[in-house]
């Protein structure tokens, strides 16, 4: 499986006991609707599967998970901090009226006082909050997407219109 066939659900936190079960942090926002027979495991770049033998959701953004052959704690410890993937055709439909910063992938940036700075090449969540790369003025720049900076979306014709601080992109630029 690629990257571009799956759809990014969390990370590999920490092991739990010694029989290999690890705990998974949730960056995707409704992890309850998704099934997990199988996830994939970003080792190096290469998505590799992991069949699930057990899992445990909880309320708070993770799930307990054991996986067929990751019996011992040994065996779990190379899971540690991995992305897990699943494949997009496991992904639950939304309603068209949703819509996530991820959708900005492909957006046309503007900032109010710089311009125009180019395409959202990437959307990538952290834990604290979303972060859009651009390629600006021959530099790859990244800023946080958030309310506080964003002036407006528009949809139609694929624009984002932001707000930036004054000397965020000052720290790309610098040469």
């Amino acid at each position: 499986m690629k990257h571009e066939e799956a759809f990014y659900v969390g990370y590999v936190t920490k092991t739990r006991g010694l029989k290999g079960e690890v705990q998974v942090f949730f960056e995707f926002d409704e992890y309850e609707k998704l099934e997990f027979d199988v996830v994939f495991a970003d080792m190096n770049g290469k998505l590799v599967p992991y069949f699930v033998a057990d899992s445990k959701l909880q309320v708070n953004k993770t799930g307990y998970f054991n996986f067929d052959d990751v019996d011992h704690i040994d065996k779990a410890q190379p899971l540690l901090k991995k992305k897990l993937y699943l494949p997009i055709a496991l992904m639950p439909e939304r309603d068209e009226s949703e819509f996530f910063y991820t959708d900005l992938k492909g957006f046309l940036a503007i900032d109010e006082t710089l311009g125009e700075l180019g395409e959202i090449l990437e959307v990538n969540e952290y834990p604290q909050q979303f972060i859009a790369m651009v390629s600006y003025k021959g530099a790859e720049i990244l800023f946080p997407l958030n309310e506080d900076f964003i002036v407006e979306i528009d949809d139609e014709e694929k624009i984002l219109t932001l707000d930036l601080p004054e000397g965020l992109l000052d720290i790309y630029l610098v040469n």
